[in-house]
């Protein structure tokens, strides 16, 4: 039913939720635009429907610091069910190829998530997002093409087996295993793809059968709340956000500016360069605690790549 009364709208800022399986990464998006209400929302990163977890969003001027959010490294908690391949490499797919994955022991797991592990290169699952002149991947695959994306480096930081346990498949084969993992990637890394290629390696194929995103760059689980909360929300109050400020700590080195420094700034003026932090763009907040700008440094100056303070 629709709102009764419309909500003020939220000041600018960032909104992590816990989301919930069985709904889009643009559904969540929708539902925030009527609780923050504004149509100036974005997520960073896509989660696909069955997962759940750490879904940034970005309300106002925040969704300009998505494109940086959305390059942070992430975290998950997974499970690889051995012993059957599917048409997306995940639960919701169709049976491809099954093989008995009781043969497999846990070295042999151990062995090959190793060599999974670090950098390596990675073809993306054919129902990814990735655009193949101008359009999803996954699109093309449901209108019945035949989808392959070339492989990319990637980096996979940890990849973290924990239980194994022995399942019956049912109508996905023969005997299968479960594996729990913990996977810690850059940007870009599809851990279906990791449970695709785990499969493939052991001999058994392999899909996804649970996903949930833990933390996206400073951003972990434990910051997020579920939708039901953020419909909970008072009808007459601004839906509460993490601060521009705040949310540029949890993401960039952070240097402090003088009155004059800020000043300058947000006339997108250069300032004088700070000492070296070990990443840019820098977050460069006022005396009074706010985000000025984001700053990259160029010789003996610092310049301004994103103003959010107004002149």
């Amino acid at each position: 039913m629709p709102d009764r009364v419309r909500r003020p709208t939220a000041p600018d800022g960032l909104v992590v939720v816990d989301k919930p399986a069985g709904c889009t990464s643009h559904d969540v998006v929708a539902r925030m635009r009527r609780l923050a209400g504004t149509r100036k929302v974005g997520h960073a990163g896509t989660l696909d429907p069955m997962a759940t977890g750490v879904l940034v969003l970005g309300i106002g001027r925040a969704t300009r610091l998505l494109t940086y959010v959305v390059g942070a490294d992430k975290e998950y908690v997974a499970t690889i069910r051995l012993g059957a391949s599917t048409t997306t490499d995940d639960a919701e797919g169709e049976l491809v190829t099954s093989g008995d994955a009781s043969v497999v022991t846990r070295a042999d797991i151990d062995r090959e998530v190793a060599l999974l592990t670090g950098s390596i290169l990675q073809v993306p699952s054919s129902v990814s997002a990735i655009k193949i002149d101008g359009q999803r991947a996954y699109a093309r695959v449901r209108a019945g093409e035949d989808v392959e994306l070339a492989a990319r480096p990637v980096t996979v930081s940890e990849f973290a087996v924990g239980d194994v346990r022995s399942v019956d498949a049912g109508d996905r084969g023969t005997p299968a295993l479960d594996v729990d993992v913990r996977v810690v990637c850059s940007s870009g890394t599809y851990v279906r793809a990791l449970a695709r290629d785990l499969g493939v390696r052991l001999g058994v194929g392999g899909h996804l059968t649970a996903l949930r995103r833990t933390r996206v760059g400073g951003y972990p689980l434990a910051m997020a709340r579920t939708l039901d909360e953020l419909e909970a929300w008072p009808q007459d109050v601004p839906l509460d956000v993490l601060p521009l400020a705040d949310a540029a700590r949890a993401t960039f080195p952070v240097r402090e500016l003088t009155v004059a420094e800020a000043a300058a700034l947000s006339f997108g003026k250069r300032i004088e360069a700070g000492p070296p932090t070990l990443s840019e763009p820098i977050a460069a907040l006022s005396p009074a605690g706010e985000l000025v700008a984001l700053l990259e440094t160029s010789g003996e100056q610092a310049r301004p790549v994103l103003v959010f303070a107004p002149a």
